[in-house]
Formats: C-alpha cells, sequence, structure tokens
C-alpha cells in the first residue's frame, strides 16, 4: 500500500491554472470516492490533458453544450461523460472560469477500499487492474452522470474529494501521445503516467469504427 501523510484537500487555486500545468501535477494526488458502504482511496497514475477552444480532441473545441458544460467551470468540479453506450469517464476541469479545459483521470492505485471497488471490477485479475484506465477506474469509483458537476474542492461533506497526496517527482514523470485520440489533437503529448508503475494503462492509438456492412 502507498503510504502518505497528506491529506489535507488540495485547494481549488490548485486547478486554477493552465491544464497543462495541472494534469502532471496530479500524478501522485489522491482522490477519494465516499460510497454508502464505505471510502474508496485511489492514488493517480495516469492523466491525459484537455485544453478546450485549443485542442481538436477536446469535447469543447466547438463551443459549449449541455453535455460539456461543466467543462467552463469552476474549476475544481468534476466532469463526467458517457462514452461508446456502455462507459463513464472521470475528470477534473481547470482553469480560469469560462474557459472550458478538463483532465482526464485515465488510472490509479486503488489504496484504500479495495474490497469495495473489486465488487464493481469483478473482471480484474488484480489489484493493480482495478482502475486501469479510465472506464475502469470511473466503475471501480462507483462514478457515473449522476456526480457530474460535484465540487471536489469544497471545505464540506462531498462524494469525491480530491488531497494533496504526495506530488510525483518530474523525473518520474513520463508523457506521450493521447490514448485514442484522432485527427488534429493525435500529435499532443498530452498523456502523463507515472514511470513504471503497474496500474498505467497501455498506449493506444486511434482505430477508426467501422459501421456495420
Amino acid at each position: 500500500m502507498f503510504a502518505t501523510s497528506d491529506r489535507t484537500p488540495l485547494p481549488r487555486d490548485f486547478f486554477d491554472r493552465p491544464v497543462l500545468a495541472v494534469a502532471p501535477d496530479l500524478l501522485g494526488r489522491l482522490l477519494v470516492r465516499t460510497t454508502p458502504e464505505g471510502p474508496i482511496t485511489l492514488r493517480i497514475t495516469e492523466v491525459e490533458a484537455y485544453d478546450g477552444p485549443n485542442d481538436p480532441g477536446s469535447h469543447a473545441y466547438r463551443g459549449r453544450t449541455p453535455r460539456n458544460d461543466v467543462m467552463f467551470g469552476p474549476p475544481g468540479h468534476v466532469y463526467v461523460y458517457f462514452t461508446y453506450g456502455m462507459w463513464h469517464c472521470m475528470n477534473l476541469v481547470c482553469g480560469p472560469e469560462g474557459r472550458a479545459s478538463a483532465v482526464l483521470l485515465r488510472a490509479g492505485e486503488v489504496i484504500e477500499g479495495a474490497d469495495l471497488a473489486r465488487k464493481r471490477r469483478l473482471s480484474a485479475r488484480h489489484d493493480r487492474e482495478l482502475a486501469k484506465g479510465p472506464a475502469r477506474l470511473a466503475t471501480a469509483l462507483g462514478v457515473d452522470r449522476a456526480l457530474d458537476g460535484t465540487d471536489a474542492c469544497t471545505a464540506g461533506e462531498t462524494p469525491l474529494k480530491m488531497l494533496t497526496g504526495s506530488a510525483v517527482p518530474s523525473d518520474q514523470v513520463r508523457n506521450g501521445p493521447r490514448t485514442g485520440v484522432s485527427g488534429d489533437g493525435a500529435v499532443h503529448p498530452w498523456r502523463y503516467w507515472v514511470a513504471d508503475d503497474p496500474t498505467v494503462s497501455p498506449y493506444r492509438a486511434h482505430v477508426p469504427r467501422r459501421r456495420p456492412s
């Protein structure tokens, strides 16, 4: 188990910065999911940055919609989307309010509450696979659209809260292309991960989906 003594909440101004500054700085931070059955704590090991109007890969590239509304702020809130008709993915909004940007949480290490996460991730062969990938992460934590817009920086009770944890030293941070992003957005090396961490998901380039003949 990863040990850290810093359980203080991350302040909102941590997220009120450019997305490319926030994304690598999220590695090693702790996300606490509070459920009726008990808490689950995740150490973040892999993320991807999405930079709104400057990023063809972002949901907000073409402007504000009911789906991406939370991405426009305030920072420190949770943006949850549903994809492929099956999976939820969780992001943390950052940057100044009114300018959409967010960090996708791609993978993490469950350091507390693994027994609760296992009940949601019955196909995981090892605990290191519980949150290895963005859909698996959301499933393990029980995150869905009902939590879209949750304030992860509030001082009060909240189902999702970000804690300071222990930042990963820069020499242990790697970056490269984002997984599954196509077009002009594919060239951005905005995926960040902890070097040699077994919970990091494998990189996969975008593969166009074929319509049934």
